[in-house]
């Protein structure tokens, strides 16, 4: 079977509830706050595991990352590859209101000492057909695009948070590519786009395998070998939505990668992010049934 790798971030995620976001010069006083696990890669990493896939973690943490290893331990996903660096993980601190969304404050730390050797003598113990899912969260993306294509890995990026520098790293090509709406029109060069402009402009534009167009509370759209197909969110009543399009990437991947067709990827993927948005926290909270 092959191997899914996720070299991403793991922050340490300091949850706030709050009444409201907070605005510009005002002070305001949260219902409570929690210390969880987190970080893109290490969200879609254990969901690649709850899910049924052969999980691997790489990434760095500092020395206040403990937990997050033992997170990533108690999911079932082999943490070889994740060094421990001197200094501090990367932190996140989030906003959650009363309707269960977010805001989000990212501080990178050892997620952006990421190095060149690193990156090869990791990808030395993968093969041609394993799975590498990135995300924008860390140093040394290009090299892992580039040596991922190179030694014929499958490819899935999710390029979360846009930034303009992604533009000139030939993302059309990856192997699947799994973004929301508004990574979505920027990576089309404009803000504007109606939904089915959007779709039209990215199938014209993505010359990979697999293209997923996440719509949050309305579900998502899969581009796949030139044909559309479409999966509606399931309605569940929300806690916290922080991680839901994580948990949505890793279930899409190991679904995916067990040989399941769109549609049934979609609907596991689907499902995954509606345990996943019923409780606190970023990481799916429960196995594929």
């Amino acid at each position: 079977m092959a191997k899914a790798l996720c070299f991403g971030s793991l922050n340490i995620d300091y949850i706030y509830q709050v009444p409201h976001f907070v605005g510009a010069g005002e002070t305001l006083s949260a219902l409570s706050r929690q210390r969880l696990a987190g970080g893109k890669g290490l969200n879609q990493a254990v969901a690649l595991s709850r899910a049924g896939a052969q999980a691997y973690m790489a990434g760095s943490v500092g020395e206040d990352g403990e937990f997050l290893l033992e997170t990533l331990q108690g999911a079932g996903v082999d943490i070889s590859f994740v060094r421990q660096l001197p200094g501090n993980t990367g932190t996140a601190v989030i906003q959650r209101d009363g309707a269960g969304e977010n805001c989000i404050l990212l501080h990178g730390g050892a997620n952006r000492c990421i190095t060149a050797d690193q990156v090869q003598e990791t990808l030395e113990h993968f093969a041609p057909g394993d799975w590498l899912v990135l995300q924008n969260e860390i140093s040394c993306l290009p090299l892992l695009l580039e040596e991922g294509r190179k030694r014929g890995m499958q490819v899935v990026f999710n390029p979360s948070p846009m930034e303009p520098e992604l533009l000139g790293l030939g993302l059309e090509k990856v192997h699947c590519l799994v973004l929301n709406q508004v990574e979505g029109r920027q990576l089309l060069g404009g803000e504007a786009q109606e939904e089915e402009a959007l779709r039209r402009g990215l199938e014209e534009w993505f010359q990979g395998d697999t293209l997923v167009l996440t719509l949050g509370s309305r579900g998502a759209w899969c581009l796949h070998q030139g044909e559309w197909a479409f999966q509606k969110a399931f309605s569940v009543p929300v806690v916290d939505t922080t991680g839901a399009g994580d948990a949505f990437t890793g279930f899409f991947v190991a679904s995916r990668m067990m040989g399941q067709s769109i549609p049934q990827a979609l609907e596991k993927a689907a499902w995954a992010a509606a345990q996943t948005i019923q409780h606190p926290g970023s990481t799916v909270p429960v196995r594929a049934n």
